[in-house]
Parts: structure tokens; sequence; C-alpha cells
């Protein structure tokens, strides 16, 4: 996946504020909550998952996923986007989105991700 096609997927969520707070780093936000910090130069993210979860994917592929830090209930992943599934990415992202979105708010999107985009 390229860097363009994961912004189009990113920044097709609901309420999704792009930020440039950092130098190296793109960080997106819903509601003033930071879920997704992009790594335009080395071409990865991290994204905010579940421990569960993080353990999962790089347990699985280790050459897509890394730990990045964690904390409290949450643990966030490296993905190396040029490594990454495109459908698996687009629904990884949006639980990244539902974790950091009011209730509500993730209520309001449908159950399935965008789509990724070469499957549009």
């Amino acid at each position: 996946m390229t860097v363009e096609e994961f912004l189009d997927v990113v920044l097709g969520l609901p309420e999704v504020a792009q930020t440039d707070g950092h130098p190296e780093l793109t960080g997106f936000r819903v509601r003033g909550k930071g879920f997704c910090y992009l790594n335009e130069a080395d071409e990865t993210i991290m994204l905010k998952a579940t421990r569960e979860e993080q353990e999962a994917l790089v347990a699985e592929a280790p050459e897509v996923y890394s730990p990045s830090w964690a904390g409290g209930r949450f643990a966030w992943v490296e993905i190396r986007l040029a490594r990454v599934d495109p459908v698996e990415l687009a629904e990884l992202v949006t639980e990244g989105w539902r974790l950091s979105a009011p209730k509500r708010l993730a209520g309001t999107l449908r159950q399935a991700p965008p789509p990724a985009p070469d499957q549009a």
C-alpha cells in the first residue's frame, strides 16, 4: 500500500483531523484523540490497538508488524505500508479509529471498513 492509498483510507473515516505537530510524524485524531501516526519517510504507521491485537499481529507477520509502546489497555503497533495487505490495513485503521472515537460517533460508521484503494 502506498502512502497516498493509506491517506485515502484514514481520511475517509468520520471526523478525522490531520495534525502536523511532530517533525517526523503526521498524526490523525478523531475528536482530539490520536489513533494513528504516519512516518512518511519510512513508509510506516503506528496504529492504536488492543494489547491482544498487537500481540497477535506481531506473532502472525513480524515482517509487516512490530510492537511499539503500550500503556493501560492499549498498545500501538508499527505497520510497514509496503508489506501490509490493503484490505487488512483498512480494517485495522478502522478499528484503531473506533478505539478512540466516542461511542455515539463510532456507532454511526457502518460495520464494514472503508474499501481499500484496490478494492474500490
